[in-house]
């Protein structure tokens, strides 16, 4: 039987998602060990990210292949504004600043913008975490700090969509189209993609340590 895609992205990227899901920050995350400024400092790094990357998507609203993957109610950066002024009050903007492995994200999101297949396996590499495994840090986060809808945790939360497991459903059957719509280079191409891109998200949490050492 022939692996879809979808599945095929999946299987050649698992280990790196483990990987991401290990590091130290998230870990004293998940055991409640970093107060509410240090969990910030991760939401700040997450609205340069997706800023960028909501950017990008409305940039290729039109295109054939791309436009397939562009989602208005995914877009993030109003929800890590409200997050963020709710960690860090109404100056939030004056408290941030991108690290410098962020900085390295962004730029490898502008840089792959005007390639399909680098803009998706990005998008997918940040949205199908988010849809997943970002909904159980979701509720642990609410039972640490005790968040509400309305600010601290509304990254994660996605009500525009629906049924979550649907809208997977359906971006995953998306990636299928776009793999037959591809060749065997553009297919492998976009796999490098995606494996660098969960490298270089690993390498914003490592760059959180200092938060976790901080918090020691």
């Amino acid at each position: 039987m022939t692996t879809s895609f979808s599945e095929t992205l999946r299987n050649a990227t698992w280990a790196d998602h483990e990987s991401a899901e290990s590091e130290g920050y998230l870990s004293a995350l998940m055991a409640g060990r970093l107060s509410e400024q240090e969990y910030g400092e991760m939401v700040a790094q997450h609205y340069f990210a997706y800023t960028a990357l909501d950017g990008v998507s409305r940039d290729l609203t039109d295109h054939p292949l791309a436009g397939g993957f562009v989602f208005p109610e995914l877009y993030r950066e109003r929800a890590l504004e409200r997050d963020l002024a709710t960690v860090y009050g109404p100056a939030w903007r004056d408290r941030i600043t991108p690290s410098k492995s962020t900085r390295t994200l962004v730029a490898r999101i502008q840089q792959v913008a005007d390639w399909p297949g680098g803009y998706v396996a990005h998008h997918y590499t940040r949205y199908l975490g988010d849809l997943s495994g970002g909904q159980f840090i979701r509720m642990e986060l609410q039972k640490i700090y005790g968040y509400a809808k309305g600010g601290g945790v509304d990254f994660y939360i996605f009500d525009e969509l629906g049924s979550l497991p649907r809208f997977k459903n359906e971006y995953r059957s998306r990636l299928d189209g776009l793999g037959l719509a591809l060749d065997e280079r553009e297919r492998e191409r976009m796999i490098g993609e995606v494996k660098l891109a969960y490298q270089l998200n690993t390498e914003v949490l490592a760059e959180l340590m200092h938060v976790v050492k901080a918090a020691a």
